[in-house]
């Protein structure tokens, strides 16, 4: 149960697994922003392992690579500097050597976390306190996606595109009851590929949460050096993975079409050259490598996700509804925070209000007191405010204690009083509530989102691969018995 609960599956609030959850805070709380220097990766796992997360450096260092990763994680959440591994398998550098900070989009996640809009518990020492979930502004859970292990049960959800994602819980909110598919058209995977898309087995997934999708790699075609060069793969497979199953098949005599094959990534991106013998059709050879390697895959969904500590599978319509909900009750418990501390600042101007009336026998009190301790409760009788209101005179500078400064200070009295009726109606209108979470979507969605990385095809634009049986032809001896056996 602490597998499940505590490591492999994700929250449905946040979308982050403790581990990412406690990087990402621990990353805020020693103020490593978007806008501030870079700071060595081994010094943000020694915080985060001795303030909140007592396991090992290795584990967390991992994840902390894979929040920066552009081909794991479809939007990231780390800004990396330096090594940071290859999709083609190449391990990070050792933590000592690699920087990091937070990306542009991850204070998002985080925005409003110091007025009361999540729960916290204490750290494994009881020291500090830590968040029970981030107060994301966003769906991040189908935005980023995620995969785990935990046991007896496993984790997979893909990633969809931001502008895609923050529409579709924009529609939902609007109307529960929206065609999903209008809005949430594909999944979008970080390694790019293409979909191919096929809207009843999309709205299964959207549904039940289970089910899969096909994704396939793109490819072009050099007619000068007659080679294919294969320049985005499936999110599920490995450069490795493909060049083993193609040596496998041309080893077998199975794809005579191939003269060589080698991985030519570099700086400028993946690529893998497919070296062509004269005379072959490369649309005919690449509807063949799709049929048999992983040039074309499937990529198995499985929304098992945490919903109140506890593991459910869900459809896209219910993650909608349950973070709607919890993103509901964030905004109200922001407001009511906001409302609070106004309330607080209303009740002192209005005891500096009744001191406005004579400030000269504010003063003689003060003067004429011989004990500092009865201060307080001497102008508490003179002008009959209660404890707070007179802490809060007494604390005034002397330099303060002029008209101008008390009559712009008791000015504001009644701008505060028309913020608190506003914010006391957003309580009472979740109309209003809904319009915060709103405009707040669409303020992410203008400034983050991305075109697609993944392609969509459609079932009937795809040509599928036919194996014809060829026989040699060779001389045959055919042999008849005198009792009729051949």
């Amino acid at each position: 149960m602490s597998v499940i609960v505590s490591r492999a599956i994700p929250d449905v609030c946040d979308g982050l697994k403790p581990v990412q959850r406690r990087i990402i805070y621990g990353m805020n709380e020693s103020g490593m922003l978007p806008n501030k220097p870079y700071k060595k990766c081994a010094r943000i796992v020694g915080d985060v392992m001795g303030k909140y997360h007592p396991h090992g450096d290795s584990a967390l260092y991992l994840a902390l690579v894979r929040m920066a990763q552009p081909f794991s994680l479809r939007y990231t959440l780390v800004d990396g500097h330096g090594n940071f591994g290859s999709i083609d398998g190449d391990e990070p550098a050792a933590m000592r050597y690699t920087e990091a900070r937070m990306t542009k989009l991850t204070p998002y996640l985080l925005e409003g976390i110091e007025k009361d809009t999540v729960d916290f518990y204490p750290n494994f020492d009881e020291t500090l306190m830590q968040p029970a979930v981030l107060p994301s502004r966003f769906p991040n859970l189908l935005v980023n996606g995620s995969s785990g292990i935990a046991v007896g049960m496993a984790s997979q959800l893909c990633g969809f595109n931001l502008g895609e994602g923050c529409d579709t819980t924009i529609a939902y909110l609007k109307n529960p009851d929206c065609d999903l598919t209008e809005t949430l058209l594909a999944p979008d995977f970080p390694t790019g590929g293409e979909v191919i898309c096929d809207v009843d087995a999309l709205r299964e997934i959207y549904s039940t949460g289970r089910g899969g999708v096909k994704v396939r790699a793109r490819w072009r075609y050099d007619k000068k050096e007659n080679l294919i060069e294969v320049y985005e793969i499936p999110y599920s497979t490995t450069i490795e993975a493909i060049l083993d199953k193609v040596a496998e098949l041309v080893k077998a005599g199975k794809v005579k079409e191939i003269a060589d094959m080698r991985d030519e990534t570099d700086l400028s991106g993946l690529k893998l050259a497919i070296d062509l013998k004269r005379g072959v059709d490369p649309d005919k050879l690449m509807a063949k490598l799709y049929r048999l390697t992983p040039l074309q895959d499937t990529v198995s969904c499985n929304f098992n996700i945490l919903i109140a500590g506890m593991p459910r599978v869900l459809g896209v319509g219910g993650i909608l509804e349950e973070w709607t909900a919890w993103r509901t009750d964030c905004v109200k418990r922001r407001v009511y925070f906001i409302l609070n501390k106004k309330k607080e600042k209303l009740h002192l101007l209005q005891g500096l209000k009744r001191i406005l009336l004579d400030i000269d026998r504010a003063i003689r009190i003060i003067r004429e007191t011989e004990e500092e301790a009865e201060v307080i409760p001497n102008l508490m009788i003179g002008f009959g405010i209660d404890q707070v209101q007179a802490e809060y005179v007494a604390e005034i500078k002397l330099r303060n204690i002029n008209k101008e400064y008390i009559l712009k200070r008791v000015a504001e009295t009644s701008a505060l009083q028309d913020e608190i009726e506003d914010l006391e109606d957003i309580l009472a209108r979740p109309a209003r509530v809904k319009k915060i979470i709103v405009t707040e979507l669409e303020d992410v969605r203008k400034k983050y989102a991305e075109p697609r990385r993944t392609g969509i095809v459609y079932g009937h634009e795809v040509e599928e691969y036919t194996e014809e049986t060829t026989v040699d032809d060779y001389a045959v001896s055919v042999f008849l018995s005198h009792e009729g056996y051949f």
